[in-house]
């Protein structure tokens, strides 16, 4: 009986040993040897390991497994689109654009550090090459067009309805001057000329009548006619006539009389003032971004966030396509020693593969239990 026992227990053990050191072995070979051996010109069988051997097939399986099931453009827009993401996103731009809008920093100083080549002297510049450019342009289009086309049409109507404005205003000038002691006076002074133009009839007749009588009646009279309803029309048809002639002549015959360089300097110089570049760029950036800084983080940045993952979503699968990852993961794979794939793999699967070998070690056990109660019964 004892004998049996030892029997059955050697074989246990044996059966034991062999499972246990096959799975071990067969483990190892996955990937040692690193690299081929040879005797000679013959090739040691099994050399080098599983792995090592077929590495740029597992890179390029590994790729496509990344590409095919891991990291999908499905995944990956459904990540995006996630409320969770987008108001992790939300939360992540707020904290990082919150500095920028309360920086004391000037828009001269931004732009520096952005490294943008914007300053205001080349904004003056620009600005002042537009302004010539625009007059020269306006000059060239308009020289051969009439005042009449160049003017809207709603400037024209403006201008005749000004006209009637017009002569009641030169008509009540007229006669607040003619009323006026300086009126008089000229009125005077015209009486007297016009006497001694006239020699000796006109010193007989300013005798006989006097000079001053002769300005008190003609003063009257002169109010009288430009009060009078017929001169004011002679006045509203000359200057209506006068306009009409005026919408009828070329541009070029006013724009010829402007000096080119005096405008276009004197259009520059008022633009440039008037629009302060560079006391704008001057100021601190939060002058500019703060009144909008409530707006801009409860209202604009959640949807600029929302149509940017929205845009982003569409463009995935086109992103990846252009990436290469399947390449990528391949490539890298492929750079990794055999030595590191062994610990990559060992990392994740030592515990497992203990388990292989115990259980190789089992069944052999088994096995050598069920040898040796046959070898019992044939002896």
């Amino acid at each position: 009986m004892l004998d049996a026992f030892i029997l059955v227990l050697f074989m246990v053990i044996v059966g034991a040993l062999i499972g246990g050191v096959t799975n071990s072995l067969a483990i190892k070979m996955l990937f040692r040897p690193y690299r081929a051996y040879y005797i000679g010109k013959f090739k040691v069988p099994f050399t080098p390991g599983l792995i090592p051997k077929r590495r740029e097939e597992l890179a390029e399986q590994l790729g496509k497994m990344v590409v095919d099931h891991l990291i999908t453009p499905e995944s990956l827009q459904k990540k995006v689109m996630n409320e969770d993401f987008q108001k992790d996103v939300t939360i992540w731009l707020s904290e990082e654009l919150q500095p920028v809008f309360t920086s004391d920093r000037t828009v001269n100083e931004w732009l520096e550090t952005l490294q943008i080549p914007i300053s205001s002297d080349r904004l003056n510049e620009w600005l002042e090459d537009w302004i010539a450019v625009k007059i020269k342009d306006a000059k060239t289009s308009y020289t051969s067009m009439k005042l009449e086309e160049a003017l809207p049409e709603k400037w024209q109507e403006k201008v005749s309805e000004r006209i009637p404005k017009l002569v009641d205003f030169i008509a009540n000038r007229a006669e607040t001057y003619f009323t006026s002691p300086e009126g008089k006076m000229k009125v005077k002074i015209m009486i007297d000329d016009f006497l001694k133009e006239r020699g000796m009839l006109g010193n007989m007749l300013g005798m006989f009548l006097g000079n001053t009588s002769v300005a008190d009646k003609v003063q009257p009279e002169i109010v009288k006619f430009i009060k009078h309803e017929g001169t004011q029309e002679i006045l509203f048809n000359l200057l209506s006539k006068e306009w009409s002639k005026l919408k009828q002549m070329k541009l070029e015959e006013f724009i010829d009389r402007l000096p080119e360089e005096d405008l276009i300097r004197t259009a520059q110089t008022s633009l440039v003032k008037l629009v302060n570049i560079d006391g704008h760029l001057s100021k601190p950036l939060k002058s500019w971004l703060e009144p909008h800084k409530h707006s801009f983080f409860d209202k604009q940045l959640p949807k600029w966030v929302d149509r940017g993952t929205d845009l982003l979503s569409k463009k995935i699968p086109n992103l990846m396509e252009k990436m290469h990852l399947q390449q990528i993961v391949q490539e890298q794979v492929e750079s990794f020693s055999v030595g590191r794939l062994e610990e990559l793999v060992l990392g994740i699967s030592r515990r497992e593969f203990k388990m292989i070998t115990y259980l190789g070690a089992l069944l052999g056990g088994v096995i050598g239990i069920i040898q040796g109660m046959i070898a019992l019964m044939i002896s």
